[in-house]
């Protein structure tokens, strides 16, 4: 349930808002001025805030100056009276969404809650989209089989030549597959990703070139396949050693004539599609062990591009490991931290079995659990398989039934509590203590579920 913060000086104005939005069933807090305002958003509890202009004391030109001085990003409707309208426009200027005239209707208040909040929803995720996908785009390294990598994306990207991606699970081969695509003829069509280890055999034909409507029991309209929404952009087959058997014929007369049949179809649909795939699996010896088709895997495997394992490119351990520390700290809304020479000797010295999804994931661990601004090797030892800060010692191997959510909850709420006992439950001096904005500390004891203890 989102939190609206109402900040107006008119007692009514506030009621009648307040009532209006918990009717819709919105959280109200409310501010009768500016200073007080900036109090309720620096407790890190208020997802919208309706602001009145005219103000005694701090107008609402103010706080939204003082809200960029201290990074408050809280979406903002800003109310104003007849006449003050070029006060408005600055407003907007300065980072408020939308104004509305005074006294506002509830209807054009509710329109525009609703739109500020899927405006809000939508630039959240598009930051974290373009986080993730900036980090697609950019496959990170120096070493020498990096650069092997890079040079033989360039030769092979600007051409529609079929590409096989050759490692190990978690050697960011989906990494490489976009920036094949992002380099290539056809960025500015999607590329379709198909992850065929996930995709039952019973639906297998379905999903990958869809289906006319009573194709079978379900099937009430129409569906293009993963191979039709590709056309003239790029499909990325995943895990192709994974594709059954018995629907490979079909699959290979696609990729060859550019053809895709509907389930029930009466006809064919030509596609014009670049084909990636990816696996982790000795394809020659699958063909040898007659469980992949020979013909399917000389039509996948034009250009063979081998993505390298971490354990190949040990150098590029450092700069990887930062930059995942520093994009899960922004990720977590978390103050950055920085590794420990220590620290990164133990990381170069792991195997790293699970690869650059290994390191990523270690690296989100430490961003959560770590409270200190360097990490240092006794942060890191879990990798080593002793026990750390971080681990019990008796704790081996988790039980059946292990929940790995929960029991981070719980590491996360001991280090919270323990931090807020040794700062006497001062929310400044542990949010310090444990590299965080005091805004984001609310949220976690409120997530958390931290009350303070009643005072002897």
């Amino acid at each position: 349930m989102p939190t609206i913060l109402i900040a107006d000086d008119e007692k009514n104005i506030r009621a009648t808002l307040a009532r209006s939005l918990r009717l819709e069933r919105f959280a109200t807090i409310e501010a009768v001025d500016g200073t007080e305002a900036l109090l309720r958003l620096d407790g890190g509890e208020v997802d919208l805030l309706i602001l009145d202009l005219q103000m005694p004391g701090l107008d609402g030109l103010s706080v939204l100056e003082k809200m960029a001085e201290r990074g408050i990003a809280v979406p903002t409707l800003v109310l104003t009276a007849h006449g003050t309208i070029e006060k408005a426009v600055r407003a907007v200027r300065l980072g408020a969404l939308d104004f509305i005239e005074k006294p506002p209707t509830v209807e054009r208040i509710l329109l525009a809650v609703e739109n500020a909040l899927k405006l809000d929803r939508l630039e959240s995720e598009n930051r974290r989209l373009g986080e993730e996908a900036g980090l697609g785009r950019e496959l990170l390294g120096s070493s020498t089989a990096m650069g092997v990598l890079l040079d033989t994306i360039r030769r092979v990207a600007p051409t529609d030549a079929a590409v096989l991606l050759l490692g190990e699970n978690g050697t960011g081969k989906e990494l490489a597959a976009r920036a094949i695509h992002a380099a290539g003829p056809r960025r500015a069509r999607p590329m379709i990703t198909v992850n065929c280890a996930a995709i039952p055999e019973t639906l297998f034909e379905s999903e990958m070139f869809g289906h006319a409507r009573g194709a079978f029991t379900g099937a009430t309209e129409a569906r293009r396949g993963k191979f039709q929404l590709s056309d003239r952009g790029t499909l990325f087959l995943d895990e192709i050693g994974e594709v059954p058997l018995a629907l490979q014929p079909k699959m290979l007369r696609a990729l060859e004539t550019g053809e895709a049949e509907r389930v029930g179809g009466s006809g064919t649909e030509r596609v014009d599609a670049r084909v990636i795939a990816a696996t982790n699996r000795d394809l020659e010896a699958e063909v040898r062990a007659g469980r992949f088709r020979q013909d399917l895997y000389y039509r996948l495997v034009v250009v063979p591009v081998r993505v390298p394992s971490l354990r190949e490119r040990a150098e590029d351990i450092p700069l990887l490991a930062a930059h995942y520390l520093d994009l899960a700290c922004r990720q977590n809304r978390i103050r950055p931290k920085r590794l420990g020479e220590d620290a990164v000797l133990v990381l170069v010295r792991h195997s790293w079995p699970g690869n650059v999804r290994e390191l990523r994931n270690a690296m989100g661990r430490v961003a959560i659990l770590v409270p200190e601004a360097t990490v240092h090797a006794e942060h890191v030892r879990f990798l080593e398989g002793s026990p750390s800060p971080l681990q019990s010692s008796t704790a081996i191997a988790p039980p059946l039934g292990f929940d790995l959510a929960e029991e981070m909850a719980r590491h996360e709420r001991t280090l919270i509590v323990s931090a807020l006992e040794r700062a006497r439950w001062k929310m400044s001096k542990a949010a310090q203590a444990l590299g965080l904005e005091r805004s984001h500390l609310y949220k976690k004891l409120r997530a958390l579920r931290i009350e303070k203890p009643p005072e002897e």
